[in-house]
């Protein structure tokens, strides 16, 4: 797994920074930014109101003294004009009634024949506002109101006049559709960063989703390959004891050298185990990363092959177990998954069940799938005090579902605990991993939350689950 997925600041997980998204923007941008923003939640925008409709004002103003469309503005036509840019500074507050406010305003303005083109600024500025921040609908009705309205009062007044305005009534229409157009641009372009947020927090979850399996898959594999070990060693360790406590002074030096034998063997070949998984790991992360790594000097990680070794380091132990394995070579992941659920199963047997535990493994074919069965007796020894429950059940389910299969277990009628897998033979699409280290969808939530219910000693008085 890539080291910048697991930095964890307070179990929260942190992503590496983005240059484009972190750099300093360009006027350019900036610029691009404001017109793509929506104007109804736009930071600053009565400020901006208020900036705009005094420029538009000035702007105003100064048409009133250089145009001569109609006759030059007196002392009523001025307060008109300048009355005419309060509704702007109020547009985005309120589109509608500003433009009415508006109308109301320029309407007198017009009538007493003052310089036309003198309100034209604040006209196209509301225009423009009720297209871009309303429906199209709307839009279309006012448009279509405010043309009509016109007509109807010139007309009234003066028809060649009204025939004038019905010749230049398109720049309205033009100016609503260039507000519809913005509005269906904006909504385009916020779509777009939508989505691009989206995928950005779906790669930012599906990360930290890689990351909780990852160290799941290791959490999991470590477990089972130091369990293991380590209550062999323990049962290995009693052995000798015993034999030291029985006859302090006619030492059988033959047992305790046989019981330290096999204790070194269990620790070497834990070790040789130990080495493969997080060579394994190791090689994952390199395929990720493009590094080049030594070839593994342990091999991949044991599957059918190794359950000889797994029964003749129990039988080390003084357990008895009879093992049967009637199947062709399975896929590797079906493999692993059955490798670990005996391994996990002879734990609990021998620290369960004591030394003198009698272990039955059977692997074999059955109706195009791979039984797996192994039982045991309880054993007449004395087991290990029982301690807080494990995650031994819960993890032999998790390496049954994670290439597709079933796993069941509980107490057996006469004593004794037994547990029974069902996998596949071909993996289905979406299943199986490579090495053992199969990825299961389980979460680590999941697997704590059944660990107390699932254990061995809730099923049964046998005692608690290794952990």
């Amino acid at each position: 797994m890539n080291p910048l997925l697991l930095q964890q600041d307070g179990g929260v997980h942190t992503t590496r920074p983005h240059p484009a998204r972190d750099a300093p923007q360009s006027t350019g941008a900036r610029i691009m930014a404001a017109v793509n923003r929506e104007p109804m939640t736009a930071p600053h925008r009565h400020r901006n109101d208020a900036l705009i409709a005094l420029g538009a004002l000035a702007v105003s103003v100064l048409l009133g003294f250089v145009t001569r469309d109609g006759r030059a503005p007196d002392a009523v036509g001025w307060v008109l004009l300048v009355a005419s840019g309060l509704p702007v500074a109020v547009r985005r507050r309120h589109p509608l009634l500003a433009l009415c406010a508006f109308i109301a305003i320029v309407l007198p303005y017009h009538l007493l024949d003052y310089t036309h083109t003198a309100s034209m600024p604040q006209t196209v500025i509301l225009l423009y506002t009720v297209a871009a921040t309303g429906r199209p609908l709307r839009t279309l009705v006012v448009g279509a109101g405010l043309i009509s309205l016109l007509l109807t009062v010139v007309f009234g007044f003066d028809s060649e006049q009204g025939l004038e305005l019905l010749r230049i009534s398109g720049w309205i229409i033009a100016v609503l559709v260039f507000g519809v157009d913005a509005r269906y641009y904006r909504g385009y372009v916020a779509a777009i960063v939508e989505r691009a947020v989206r995928a950005e927090r779906t790669r930012e979850e599906e990360a930290a989703r890689r990351v909780a399996e990852e160290r799941l898959r290791i959490a999991r594999d470590l477990h089972d390959l130091l369990a293991h070990s380590i209550t062999l060693i323990g049962v290995q360790t009693s052995v000798a004891a015993h034999i030291l406590a029985v006859d302090p002074d006619r030492l059988d030096r033959a047992a305790i050298g046989r019981a330290l034998d096999d204790i070194s063997g269990t620790c070497r070949s834990a070790r040789g185990e130990l080495r493969a998984t997080l060579e394994v790991l190791r090689a994952g992360e390199s395929a990720r990363t493009g590094e080049q790594q030594p070839p593994a000097a342990g091999g991949p990680l044991p599957g059918l092959d190794g359950l000889t070794d797994l029964a003749a380091a129990a039988r080390s132990a003084g357990a008895r177990v009879d093992l049967v394995v009637e199947t062709r070579s399975p896929p590797p992941a079906v493999g692993a998954a059955v490798y670990r659920i005996v391994q996990e199963s002879l734990t609990n047997a021998v620290r369960h069940g004591g030394s003198s535990v009698a272990v039955e493994i059977g692997v074999r074919e059955e109706r195009h799938a791979l039984s797996v069965s192994v039982h045991d007796d309880g054993g007449t020894g004395a087991p290990e005090p029982a301690g807080a429950p494990g995650y031994g059940l819960v993890g032999m389910r998790e390496r049954a579902r994670s290439v597709g299969g079933t796993l069941d277990a509980g107490p057996r009628d006469g004593g004794g605990f037994s547990v029974r897998a069902v996998l596949p033979l071909q993996l289905p699409v979406g299943f199986g991993g490579s090495g053992g280290a199969v990825g299961s969808a389980e979460s680590e939530g999941a697997a704590g939350s059944e660990g107390a219910a699932e254990s061995r000693g809730a099923a049964g008085p046998a005692g608690e689950e290794s952990s």
